[in-house]
């Protein structure tokens, strides 16, 4: 089936068989790869430095100058947040997708749950193998929940994903606010707050304390030290990340379902009004998250201040700049034909071995074992191995799907799912 072909006599509310043909919607890939590259370019400062500092910039292990202050800046209002719920949006989509091919075939959501459950594996090898970073755990898990909602009508999908969404903004955000109202306000200065004020100073305490640990073993324990450590002193991170991902994760996918449906990927809907909704989308709030920003700048970059702005006042304002790049990437995905989108779209296509492959990466790097930088790099060094990962992910993608049908871990994982060896070598 042309992926261009618009459907449209379909009602939205109809399971529309956009991939029938086995033929790929271009959009999708395009802004897979985007998002894949965008999440390398938020999660390099926790691979390259303690896991606090991807939100606390005191918590470098090098001077973060003022120059570098602009950046945290820059990243937070343009990547942090975006591109994991853009990666999210796009996993949803991906989930319907796959499913229309399975009914064409005759076959149920007993094939989608395997090849989930494979996901739930891969993810936790990469949490406690590579690094704790990891969002497959979330997408496979919530991806299981989701099939329950599978055959809900579009529009269902898309009002229960959107009050799915505000309800995190509410029960997750006030939740992740309160630390810094009772540790940096004057209201916590009330006598009846006293003691939970010195128990989040010592909480403060003992978390920096634990990325000093986390620094030795990186840089100067062996793999099977890590291994142990992520193993023994992180196993009980999954259960709260899974509470405070949760309301992001699945909520996105319930969208993403219903925006694949009405057609945002495949060109089903009015491209003048996608683009103005999308931009009007990202402007407003991408400038609402940028108040939050020079809201934390003035309070000084603090521990509790940049907690709350990652966790509770991004989380709102987050929601249109997500759908608003969909919109807008989807459009401009679908005429991208020049060098540099072919490699971006064989990136998106290859997602899985990038996002994955570049968690491998980052250990041979950063590791005490491999190139020992953990900890030596500031965010503008950081920026450039990022960069160079990119080239990377760029310069493979491309060449390999011209010769091979799948990504490494694309086919692995098919191979997994439907229990059976696929070709790889194109003919």
């Amino acid at each position: 089936m042309d992926p261009t072909d618009t459907r449209s006599d379909a009602a939205p509310d109809q399971a529309v068989p956009r991939a029938m043909a086995g033929n790929r919607i271009a959009s999708l890939d395009f802004i897979r790869g985007i998002a894949v590259m965008g999440i390398l370019a938020a999660n390099i400062i926790a691979f390259g430095q303690p896991f606090a500092a991807y939100m606390y910039p005191d918590a470098f292990l090098v001077p973060h100058n003022e120059a570098e202050e602009w950046m945290w800046i820059a990243q937070f209002v343009v990547i942090d947040g975006k591109m994991r719920g853009l990666f999210t949006l796009l996993f949803g989509a991906g989930l319907y997708l796959f499913m229309e091919k399975a009914w064409s075939r005759g076959e149920g959501r007993a094939l989608q749950a395997r090849r989930l459950g494979w996901l739930l594996l891969f993810g936790l090898g990469h949490f406690f193998l590579i690094w704790r970073g990891d969002i497959l755990t979330f997408y496979a898990l919530f991806g299981l929940v989701s099939l329950a909602a599978i055959r809900w009508a579009a529009k269902t999908q898309l009002v229960v994903g959107l009050l799915g969404y505000a309800a995190g903004v509410v029960l997750v955000g006030s939740f992740m606010l309160s630390p810094y109202v009772i540790a940096e306000t004057e209201f916590g200065e009330q006598p009846a707050y006293a003691e939970m004020r010195e128990q989040l100073a010592a909480d403060k305490g003992r978390a920096l304390d634990h990325e000093m640990v986390e620094y030795r073993i990186i840089s100067e324990g062996s793999y099977g030290d890590f291994v142990a450590h992520n193993v023994t002193d992180h196993k009980g991170d999954l259960p709260f990340n899974i509470f405070v991902f949760g309301f992001e994760t699945l909520p996105l996918m319930l969208i993403g379902m219903a925006l694949y449906r009405f057609g945002l990927f495949s060109g089903a809907l009015n491209i003048g009004r996608m683009l103005r909704w999308g931009s009007a989308g990202i402007v407003i709030g991408s400038g609402v998250t940028l108040l939050v920003a020079l809201w934390v700048r003035d309070a000084g970059f603090s521990y509790w201040s940049t907690l709350a702005a990652f966790m509770s006042l991004s989380a709102l304002p987050r929601l249109p700049v997500v759908l608003g790049l969909a919109a807008v990437l989807a459009v401009v995905g679908a005429r991208a034909s020049g060098w540099l989108a072919k490699r971006v779209s064989a990136a998106g296509r290859a997602a899985f071995t990038n996002y994955l492959g570049t968690s491998v990466l980052m250990l041979f790097v950063f590791h005490g074992w491999g190139g020992g930088l953990f900890g030596a790099l500031g965010r503008t060094e950081l920026y450039l191995v990022m960069a160079a990962s990119w080239l990377v992910m760029l310069a493979w993608s491309k060449p390999w799907l011209d010769r091979f049908r799948f990504g490494p871990l694309e086919w692995l994982w098919r191979c997994l799912t439907y229990w059976r060896l696929f070709p790889l070598r194109r003919r």
